[in-house]
């Protein structure tokens, strides 16, 4: 599990010419101390465990003090940088909370219980449509299990899975390394995002020729680009890209404003941009391979039982087709 047994007080025995001592600190201590060597800063650990910047610099002094060694080289103007001996000792935390969450599995084995934290990604251009239910609704039946969500990018993705950050995460199958493990739950093919008032707001489908001569607003996010460009250059000819962002939402209300059309993959399951205005989806009718949405994760990371239980229920909800929030709801829209 990515960070197990928080708040544990863990004591170790450090021999030195006086004799023994106890060291202690928390897991807890241990999981920030991680966190911050991933980031390189402490405000970029704080926001990544959603804690604040002072408990974590605490927790780190704490450390250090209860090691005598500096973790931290402090840089003011490049963050933080890890000692060699904070090198040594972060190895060795990541393995402390290893097997402190093999312990947890072991006891869940025993009991029969799911439990535990259980840390789950998500493409952050359809979390706000399938994360929120698709937990409550694995909490309600697992409720000693303690979730934590990440709304990431697929190259935030990789990485948090290969770092074991995340132990999960719902993501596309868009260049999916090899040491990564993706099961399908849905096929989403896309469609256009238009104002009301386009020209081609009222036909039944569309073609990227057909959508080519009109401005383009972007959807910019790593992988989802270049899926979007290949339907031009399959068809030979290139967007006239008007507009850029990476927030789903700013999408959607930039074309309700008139900057342009888009493409996407979920449809949320408003008609209506975040401020209002009324927007028309139109499926594209190209020979284009759907996005297809799925869970992600290092291979084997079923073995552990939380993990099988989320991949388990996700399984589920997909089979039973309110993945989306409700039944069809996902046939197109943001990808």
């Amino acid at each position: 599990m990515a960070f197990p047994i928080a708040g544990t007080t863990c004591k170790l025995r450090q021999q030195d010419d006086a004799g023994g001592r106890m060291l202690r600190f928390t897991f807890r201590q241990l999981e920030y101390f991680v966190a911050v060597g991933d980031a390189g800063s402490i405000t970029a650990a704080a926001e990544k465990v959603r804690v604040s910047a002072p408990s974590i610099s605490a927790a780190i002094t704490q450390l250090e003090r209860e090691f005598g060694l500096p973790l931290f080289v402090r840089q003011h103007a490049q963050g933080l940088s890890l000692t060699q001996a904070g090198k040594r000792l972060l190895a060795q935390a990541r393995l402390v909370l290893h097997e402190a969450g093999a312990m947890t599995e072991i006891a869940g084995d025993i009991s029969g219980t799911v439990r535990g934290p259980l840390a789950v990604g998500c493409m952050l251009t359809f979390a706000q449509v399938v994360l929120p239910s698709l937990r409550r609704r694995f909490e309600q039946v697992h409720p000693t299990v303690r979730i934590s969500q990440y709304e990431l990018d697929q190259a935030e993705i990789f990485g948090g899975l290969r770092k074991a950050t995340l132990d999960v995460a719902l993501s596309y199958d868009l260049d999916l390394p090899g040491d990564l493990t993706f099961e399908p739950l849905a096929d989403l093919p896309p469609f256009a995002v238009l104002p009301q008032g386009h020209p081609l707001a009222r036909r039944d489908s569309l073609t990227i020729e057909e959508l080519q001569p009109f401005p383009m607003v972007l959807l910019d996010l790593p992988y989802s680009t270049e899926y979007f460009m290949s339907f031009f250059a399959k068809a030979g000819t290139h967007p006239i890209i008007a507009e850029r962002t990476r927030d789903m939402a700013v999408m959607r209300s930039m074309v309700a404003n008139g900057y342009g059309y888009s493409i996407a993959n979920i449809r949320p399951l408003s008609d209506r941009s975040p401020d209002g205005k009324p927007l028309c989806f139109v499926p594209l009718i190209e020979d284009a391979r759907p996005m297809r949405m799925g869970l992600l994760m290092v291979t084997g990371a079923e073995s552990a039982r939380g993990i099988r239980a989320f991949v388990d229920h996700c399984r589920a909800v997909a089979a039973e087709g309110t993945l989306f929030g409700t039944p069809q709801a996902g046939a197109a829209g943001d990808a």
